[in-house]
């Protein structure tokens, strides 16, 4: 399905870029459109509005970190937010993200964009709960998008926030459920940011998490 003109441009407005980041981004795209029949990145529902559901929605999570150095994203997929932000990162000239994801095609296209797109990325083929501990202390962000319930998220995360990292979550409209569930297990330190791109969404940004005693 071809990319809608009309979908850039008004995702470019959500969130402006440079025009070398615009052009990164959209090397990024044509890919994704190129492997997308053979390797299923994303939902193919998703493409025709690939800039402001996928584009847009990543670099405004760069946006709420952008002097952060040390990222990484769990899940990675089809790179988003990952790659996105690995290539606000190239035209910074500093920094680095890793990329967690255990399918090996996925991987294998996450390494070629970053190739072509000359982002900063090390993709890690890799299990989240095998990988995630050797980044604690390591990095200042780590975010993953529509990737587990928020109580799975914060054990997955929980040495990473302990050890200082911010953590960037995207969620949906069940947020306050997942919160509510979360609060059972853990003690959050948190705030919300509305979406850009989508009015029921909201952003969770986590600075620290506690184990309850009881749980």
């Amino acid at each position: 399905m071809a990319v809608d003109k009309s979908d850039r441009a008004h995702a470019l407005r959500l969130t402006p870029v440079s025009r070398e980041t615009e052009e990164r981004l959209a090397i990024l795209v044509a890919e994704l459109e190129r492997w997308q029949a053979a390797k299923n990145l994303v939902s193919s529902g998703t493409l025709k509005d690939v800039w402001t559901r996928h584009i847009a929605d990543s670099l405004q999570l760069f946006d709420l970190a952008r002097d952060s150095q040390r990222w990484l994203d769990l899940g990675s997929g089809g790179g988003f937010p990952g790659l996105v932000i690995g290539i606000c990162l190239a035209e910074r000239g500093a920094g680095e993200i890793h990329l967690v994801e255990s399918n090996s095609r996925k991987c294998a296209f996450l390494r070629h964009a970053a190739r072509l797109t000359g982002a900063p990325v090390r993709v890690h083929n890799a299990r989240i709960e095998d990988a995630v501990g050797d980044f604690a202390g390591k990095i200042d962000v780590v975010c993953a998008r529509a990737l587990a319930p928020l109580p799975l998220l914060l054990d997955w995360c929980k040495d990473l926030l302990r050890t200082g990292a911010l953590g960037l979550f995207p969620k949906g409209q069940h947020l306050d459920a997942e919160l509510t569930d979360a609060s059972k297990y853990w003690k959050i330190q948190a705030s919300t940011v509305s979406s850009v791109t989508d009015s029921a969404a909201r952003i969770l940004m986590v600075r620290a998490v506690e184990k309850r005693a009881d749980s």
